[in-house]
């Protein structure tokens, strides 16, 4: 390679970054930071005292956030923190926390299922007529009606975050999903916690007008609190654009009745001089309740309360009897903006759950110990194969898998991407399609020895042979892996982004990193000799001529398969795609599932009962049940079975829409797959090549869901990630097979095109066996030792290992070779058949 050194200096730097952007991988604890970082008197030890006392009863470290919270109670903790500016913040020990929280945050983010807590996807009945009625086919018309529907989720947003914070959740997520539905996710709650929540984002938001005391000031400076009034604050932001607040006593009871929900519009706007206001109109009833408010109090300040939080508290100026009211005295136009969206506020009816996942912290921790434990004995299983088959070469591929993971985890927690289970999959199937680069070059290597070559020659011409393969190969996997990042959802996408990153850095790992390390040792004189076992020796079977039965019997199969899954009707979808509740109880005592059965069908109707080896080998029970029954489900079996001592580590809950969309973008997902690998096949080789490819895909999904169906398995979200991996790793075995076969043709080795065929697959079933070998051995980890979903989706993708291996040969290359019927394609070179073209000795 040109340049060695600086392909040094990047991979020393690229390790170097990856450890520091790693670092710390976990999260200290919040409390020893709390106390590090404080400057601490004697009032502070007391917390500090009371905040221990709790941990040691409740250990857990995703609770010591709201652990805090409790123990500082209404103290002030500004004067301990210094170095913390909370100027201008309504609730300066939050956001104290908090910046704790961040600053000592560990760079590996665990998603829920490995931390705990709850995931909610809701639904919000957006009252967007104002604007659809003038929307038609005119474009511009219809973005206005985007544009307001976009407005209202994020005010949604504000109005949902405000109730979270109050959960003590150290780093919730709230973003828009679509354009009518919020992503809410709380790592680390309690059961109780995760009710809590459910019950606050479901609660109508409560939109109150009321009075500030004429003598607001005067008597909060005296620290009297009147009695039928409040303290509140308010954030207010000045000219200078300064945040500062403000303390008001406000009225508790409302004025004159007033609430949001005689508010018909709401708007931003500048007056005259430029300045920012917020118009408001009333409906008919809010107009003369309006009108008369005002009349009495003028000169007054109104206080504008949502969900008891003090907003704005403008001047009334003058009697609004005609419906219309204005806001001035606003900072700048952002805060008129929000103060709109408050007012015109799209929670006065409750919001919708239309999908929710709960995950006990003690099962996530579970999830985390045996998913680590897979990717452990997944990748080392993997580097004793590579180091005991191909011996020194081994031990370099070893190293670059190595290095590869340390990029990726590097990379990862650079870009902020969660880890969750299906991530953990991700990097496990990394490692083992990462080697396969590696198998190619070092199978070209044995190839170009065996010529005669020097081992310098050898290594050479094995890179450059095998290059466009291995970039093929890849390009093709990566296809899939981006379908997933933009089709995919939640811990599908990061399975989508870990895989991407992972088979692109093993490109570079695979091409430069062993090249550079295999030129070192021969410079120093340290690689005299190349040794690797051969378990196949220079085979010569006739595959093609099995090819028309092989094809018959795995449709047959297929046809078998599918069937079975149209009699097993609906259960076959899990709630990701039919929508309904799923609990996941553990228990002291296991009870027969015919007896459950009994409970629960009177009360909740048809079930979908099994026990479940979960992570660690914690044996589980899962109840599915129609939507909205989770709850009863839980009630039932702890009433009739309470010697069983069920306990609910678990829930998940989907929408009967939600499903719908699930199935439709998994669907989409599949196809857009399949197209745009036909197309890069047809453009890199040729149309009949790329027909192959796709069908043999085909083959390979529909048989691997055949088999899945008759294993009495549901059909989950994750499964489409399985389903995508089985494609990408499908075409990438056709791919050195299609390779192989049209550089035998340009060389214009001789026979026919069906020997030829057999030639090139005799010369790749090394690879192929040893490649299927390594990425069966990673993924069987996680299948014994996986667990719940994970076991679900390694099952899936052990089949699509198989029947894509098994593809490649029967019904991929026979395609081919149908189509041409038997005849040597136009790739061919120009070279007659009877001529045979051997490559030039070193």
């Amino acid at each position: 390679m040109k340049n060695p050194k600086l392909w040094w200096a990047l991979i020393i730097f690229l390790v170097g970054w990856s450890i520091f952007e790693m670092n710390p991988p976990t999260s200290p604890s919040l409390i020893t930071v709390f106390k590090d970082q404080a400057r601490p008197d004697t009032n502070f030890n007391a917390i500090v005292a009371r905040a221990e006392a709790a941990q040691k009863a409740d250990p857990d470290y995703r609770k010591e956030f709201g652990l805090l919270l409790t123990a500082i109670g209404t103290n002030d903790i500004q004067t301990n923190f210094p170095a913390i500016d909370v100027t201008g913040q309504k609730n300066p020990t939050y956001a104290i926390l908090n910046r704790l929280q961040k600053r000592s945050a560990g760079k590996i983010k665990l998603g829920l299922d490995l931390q705990g807590g709850t995931e909610f996807l809701v639904s919000l009945n957006l009252d967007t007529n104002r604007t659809a009625a003038v929307a038609g086919t005119n474009s511009a018309k219809e973005l206005i009606v985007d544009q307001e529907r976009t407005r209202l989720v994020s005010q949604a947003i504000e109005v949902l975050r405000k109730r979270v914070d109050k959960l003590g959740v150290a780093e919730p997520l709230l973003q828009p999903a679509g354009s009518d539905h919020i992503l809410i996710q709380l790592p680390g709650l309690s059961q109780a916690g995760q009710d809590e929540a459910a019950l606050n984002i479901k609660k109508a938001a409560f939109l109150e007008f009321r009075m500030v005391h004429p003598q607001s000031e005067e008597m909060l400076a005296k620290g009297i609190i009147v009695p039928g009034y409040e303290a509140l604050k308010m954030e207010q932001k000045g000219r200078d654009g300064k945040t500062h607040i403000e303390t008001l006593l406000v009225e508790k009871k409302l004025a004159n009745g007033m609430t949001g929900k005689y508010i018909k519009q709401a708007m931003p706007n500048r007056d005259i001089s430029g300045a920012p206001e917020v118009q408001f109109v009333f409906d008919a009833e809010g107009a003369d309740k309006f009108g008369k408010l005002t009349t009495a109090h003028v000169g007054e300040r109104l206080a504008i309360v949502l969900d008891h939080e003090l907003y704005t508290a403008p001047v009334i100026q003058g009697a609004i009897t005609g419906g219309n009211g204005v806001i001035n005295n606003i900072a700048d136009f952002e805060e008129a903006k929000t103060l709109a969206n408050i007012l015109e506020n799209p929670l006065e009816t409750p919001v919708q759950i239309d999908s929710m996942n709960q995950v006990d912290p003690t099962l996530g921790a579970d999830a985390i110990h045996s998913g680590v434990f897979s990717a452990i004995f997944g990748t080392l299983a993997v580097a004793i194969f590579m180091v005991f088959y191909y011996h020194r070469c081994g031990i370099i591929a070893s190293i670059a898998m190595l290095l590869n993971l340390v990029i990726l985890m590097g990379v990862m927690c650079s870009i902020g991407t969660t880890l969750t289970l299906p991530g953990i999959a991700g990097i496990v199937l990394t490692v083992g399609m990462a080697v396969d680069a590696n198998v190619l070059i070092y199978e070209r290597l044995r190839e170009e020895l065996a010529l005669g070559k020097s081992i310098k020659g050898a290594l050479s011409a094995a890179y450059s042979r095998a290059f466009g393969t291995i970039f093929d190969s890849h390009t093709t996997t990566l296809i899939s892996a981006i379908v997933l990042i933009y089709l995919g959802t939640g811990p599908v996408k990061g399975f989508g982004v870990t895989l991407t990153v992972g088979v692109a850095l093993s490109l570079f790992t695979s091409l430069v990193m062993t090249r550079l390390i295999f030129d070192f040792l021969l410079s120093k004189g340290w690689l005299n000799k190349i040794g690797m076992l051969h378990l196949i020796k220079n085979p010569h079977w006739d595959f093609m001529k099995y090819a028309k039965p092989a094809f018959i019997t795995t449709w047959v199969i297929i046809i078998i398969g599918m069937a079975w899954g149209v009699k097993r009707g609906n259960n076959v979808m899990g709630i990701d795609f039919a929508g309904g509740d799923a609990v996941k109880m553990e228990f002291k005592q296991k009870i027969d599932v015919g007896q459950l059965r009994t409970a629960l069908t009177p009360v909740v109707g048809e079930t979908v009962i099994q026990y479940q080896k979960g992570a660690a080998g914690v044996e589980t029970l899962e109840v599915v049940a129609s939507f909205g029954k989770a709850d009863s489900v839980t009630n039932v079996l702890g009433k009739d079975f309470a010697n069983a001592g069920f306990h609910q580590v678990g829930r998940s809950t989907v929408g009967a829409t939600v499903g719908l969309e699930i199935q439709k973008s998994a669907i989409i997902a599949s196809f857009l797959s399949l197209f745009f690998i036909m197309v890069y096949v047809a453009l890199r080789y040729e149309f009949s090549f790329s027909v192959g490819a796709v069908l043999a895909i085909l083959h390979d999904v529909l048989m691997t869901l055949g088999i899945f169906f008759i294993s009495g398995r549901q059909l989950s979200a994750p499964i489409v990630a399985a389903v995508l991996t089985i494609i990408g790793f499908s075409i990438n075995d056709t791919i050195v097979i299609f390779d192989r076969i049209r550089e035998d043709l340009k060389l214009g080795v001789r026979g026919s095109f069906k020997e030829v065929m057999n030639k090139a697959l005799n010369q790749t079933l090394s690879r192929t066996i040893i490649t299927s070998g390594t990425v069966f051995i990673a993924t069987m980890s996680l299948y014994i030792f996986g667990g719940g979903v994970i076991n679900d989706f390694a099952f899936t993708f052990l089949v699509g290992i198989i029947t894509g291996t098994y593809s490649s040969i029967y019904i991929a290359s026979a395609l081919v070779l149908w189509w041409h019927k038997g005849e040597r394609p136009k790739m061919a070179s120009s070279v007659t058949a009877d001529v045979v073209v051997e490559a030039p000795r070193a």
